[in-house]
């Protein structure tokens, strides 16, 4: 059974599909094998074209097929490039459905054959594809015999091609399944002996749908239209491409409206998905839409990400107390007065104000919380009540590994309690995509010692984040004797990190202490290395992930970023109490998660932390 994106049990899919689509989308699922991949009604290439279908097969190649459910008694002329049709309005012209699918064909072939990785090397077929391709109609409504009837074979030869078109017949629920999958591939002028690598297929995946990437550009040639631009100039083509995995993508595209929960772990794409899904509600809705977070850092990374995306203006992104300062502001409403921290103050103001109406409800066609696991009920409760109801449109992504802001495990309520309807609509996302399978299984080791098995008051278990097979160094541990030692060594890491050709903004610093971070960033700068400290709101909030500087931060602070290689100081400085060990251990795993490909790790005092990784380690290193 082959792999339909947007799935078609999602009610959003069926309700764009005509009825002969729908019956080609059954015989494609059906009659295809489980290596098939087809995509129906997504737009592809820089000028976003809509084929019906696009079909992907490892060794058949890429085919693209458009679907009319005309009538044959609708047909009143047709020539190369366009077909009359006969309708209750009269005489209407349409382009011919194998003009139209040949152009969104030959949109996305040229932009393929840019890419090096793509083209074929040996002698005889040197430039071509990798893979073979093709296109064809489906007419749903019509039988081969009523065309035949209707016009003469050299017509026909011309303007329907018959291996070029299916016919009712074709799809039919009695169809048998090598007829119909003989009719699809005699569509194809050619065929390979060779199949598609796995890399290959992400690399064509990559080309296709921008809003996939990870890495790269997903960004302005999504929305480009001018003609005269190539694509070379629009988009530098990596040597090595990152998109979603299927699994992604088909949650991405199939998220439907009404409130919706992704628990995830570290490191599987949960901001991504929550990019995408900005630019999906961007398209559908011209009212703006709500993005929360609880860290200023990941707020400002979250802004590059969806600026990055061209919907900056539309898609307002706020760490959740700056939020509720800026409704404050908004509407005019007096702070109250307490001896608490002014933030919590302006969360209590925020809520009176809701209830008492002075702050209106349903300001936002759509809310979407990133790291919802550090956000208190009372914080749900009131942005819920933001949400349009005509829309209704929710989505919170959450992680109990991560939580690192409150005591306890679990989120400690339910979500039902706090105005989430999502039952029935919580996808788990196990796979991680950021860390290499050496940092990610070692600071999953370290972390499940402290932490307990079972099920949260949310029903959902403790997640155990599974590596998606990339390998680098096992993560180090270096013991020394001092602070000012740490600090030394560290930056002797980086001068060798820059003279190997390590750019800086691929390095971070994470600090046990904001002390700590506050005497590296000295450092830094003495030597000349240019570093952005996360040490205040305004740092924070001037956080660009583009920007060649090295990071440095305090481990709260760090929280839903990620870079190539990081550098912990004051290793020894977590998990000395016993009555928030599990609380430190969660965040020492967010401190490690949060490097991609190398993990170092320096300590100058002991704890039982730090005996744990030694363990863990096999032996001490230092």
């Amino acid at each position: 059974m082959a792999e339909i994106i947007p799935p078609l049990n999602h009610q959003r899919t069926l309700s764009r599909m005509t009825s002969g689509e729908k019956r080609v989308a059954q015989r494609l699922r059906d009659l295809l094998e489980d290596d098939y991949l087809v995509w129906y009604d997504i737009p592809v290439g820089r000028q976003r074209r809509y084929p019906d279908f696009i079909i992907l097969h490892p060794a058949r190649g890429l085919l693209f097929l458009e679907v009319k459910d005309w009538k044959s008694e609708t047909l009143k002329k047709i020539s190369k490039s366009e077909v009359t049709l006969r309708t209750s309005q009269g005489l209407v012209t349409r382009p011919h459905p194998l003009e139209q699918v040949r152009q969104y064909t030959y949109a996305v072939i040229d932009q393929l054959a840019c890419d090096p990785v793509l083209r074929q090397k040996d002698v005889a077929h040197r430039g071509r594809l990798i893979m073979p391709w093709g296109w064809g109609v489906v007419f749903t409504n019509i039988r081969r015999r009523q065309i035949e009837q209707a016009m003469p074979e050299e017509a026909r030869e011309r303007l329907l091609p018959d291996h070029l078109v299916m016919y009712r017949e074709d799809v039919s629920s009695s169809v048998d399944v090598e007829a119909f999958q003989e009719r699809l591939w005699g569509m194809f002028h050619y065929s390979f002996g060779s199949c598609l690598t796995l890399p290959q297929i992400d690399r064509i995946r990559w080309h296709l749908f921008p809003e996939i990437r990870i890495d790269g550009s997903p960004t302005s040639d999504l929305f480009v239209s001018d003609e005269g631009d190539t694509v070379e100039s629009a988009v530098t083509i990596p040597d090595i491409v990152r998109v979603m995995d299927l699994q992604q993508e088909q949650l991405a595209r199939s998220l439907g409206e009404g409130h919706r929960v992704i628990h995830g772990v570290a490191g599987s794409g949960k901001t991504l998905i929550l990019g995408y899904r900005c630019l999906h509600l961007a398209e559908i809705t011209d009212r703006p839409i709500l993005v929360l977070c609880f860290n200023v850092s990941l707020a400002a990374r979250l802004r590059a990400f969806i600026s990055a995306r061209g919907i900056g203006s539309q898609v307002q992104i706020y760490h959740f107390h700056d939020w509720c300062a800026q409704q404050i502001r908004t509407y005019h409403v007096e702070l109250v007065e307490s001896d608490r921290p002014v933030w919590e103050r302006q969360v209590e103001t925020v809520i009176q104000g809701v209830e008492a109406g002075w702050i209106p409800r349903a300001q936002y066609a759509a809310v979407l919380i990133d790291e919802g696991h550090d956000f208190a009920p009372e914080w749900l409760q009131l942005v819920t009540q933001m949400i349009d109801p005509e829309t209704n449109s929710l989505l919170l992504l959450y992680d109990d590994a991560q939580s690192i802001y409150r005591k306890g495990k679990g989120l400690g309520f339910s979500l039902a309690s706090v105005g989430i309807q999502a039952q029935g609509r919580t996808t788990i996302l196990r796979v991680n995509y950021r860390n290499t399978r050496e940092i990610l299984t070692f600071a999953y080791a370290f972390m499940r010692q402290y932490m307990d098995e079972g099920k949260s008051v949310t029903g959902v278990e403790l997640v155990e984040p599974e590596a998606c097979g990339m390998s680098g160094p096992v993560p180090v541990l270096k013991r020394l004797v001092s602070v000012d030692e740490e600090v030394v060594y560290a930056l002797a890491c980086i001068r060798k990190w820059r003279g190997d050709g390590v750019a800086l903004r691929d390095i971070a610093v994470l600090c046990a202490s904001g002390q700590l971070s506050h005497v590296v960033t000295s450092a830094l700068r003495a030597v000349g290395i240019d570093c952005l400290w996360l040490g205040d709101r305004r740092h924070k909030a001037a956080y660009d992930p583009g920007q060649d500087r090295i990071t440095v931060s305090s481990i709260y602070s760090s929280k839903g970023l990620e870079f190539e290689r990081v550098i912990l100081l004051g290793t020894g400085e977590l998990g000395l109490a016993e009555d928030n060990r599990a609380d430190q251990a969660r965040l020492l795993y967010v401190a490690m998660t949060r490097a991609r490909e190398c993990l170092l790790m320096i300590a100058s005092s002991g704890s039982p932390f730090v005996e744990s990784l030694q363990s863990l380690a096999g032996h001490p290193l230092g």
